[in-house]
């Protein structure tokens, strides 16, 4: 097995680990919450959906062969909350992740160390991806963090619940077992 091939599926699942993360999230808010933010330095989650996937959208459309910052992107409008309901954000949501996805699995080993750019700055592969899970997982970070903030008592936790951690290792224990 080569070790880039393994970097890949890798970094597959951690991307599809914070798209699920996001998921579970806005799966618990309403209409509503979406658009909340707390001032007007905040987002909200439908502009941090949006931005996100403008984000990859112009990052991983013809990720080898073109800068990063695509002509065609706007991202100050990425931060106009204008998505008129939950069903169209999802759409957008969606097409980021898809448009990510779709390259990644076009990657190969031999890819990895090419050279891309994003906004004329140089990286290798392996860097411009490395870029991009970072600022994506801030991104997720924001959503959950405004999720719990809106769900308060209601929010369905989505890692280890208070107080259960000793239950969890136990079961994880014993499942590493089998």
């Amino acid at each position: 097995m080569k070790l880039g091939n393994e970097y890949l599926k890798i970094v597959k699942e951690r991307f599809h680990s914070l798209k699920d993360l996001g998921d579970k999230t806005v799966n618990q808010l309403s209409e509503g919450d979406i658009h909340w933010n707390l001032n007007e330095a905040s987002n909200s989650v439908a502009v941090i959906v949006k931005h996100l996937s403008g984000n990859m959208v112009s990052r991983w459309s013809d990720f080898l062969t073109s800068d990063g910052e695509k002509t065609y992107r706007n991202r100050d409008e990425e931060f106009e909350d204008d998505l008129s309901s939950k069903q169209e954000m999802l759409i957008v949501w969606e097409k980021g992740w898809n448009t990510l996805f779709k390259t990644l699995n076009e990657l190969e080993d031999q890819d990895l160390l090419k050279d891309v750019f994003i906004r004329g700055e140089r990286h290798t592969v392996l860097e411009a991806i490395e870029r991009q899970m970072a600022h994506y997982a801030y991104h997720i970070g924001q959503i959950v963090y405004i999720g719990k903030q809106l769900r308060n008592e209601y929010w369905e936790s989505l890692s280890i619940p208070v107080g259960k951690s000793e239950e969890y290792l136990q079961k994880m224990l014993k499942k590493s077992q089998k």
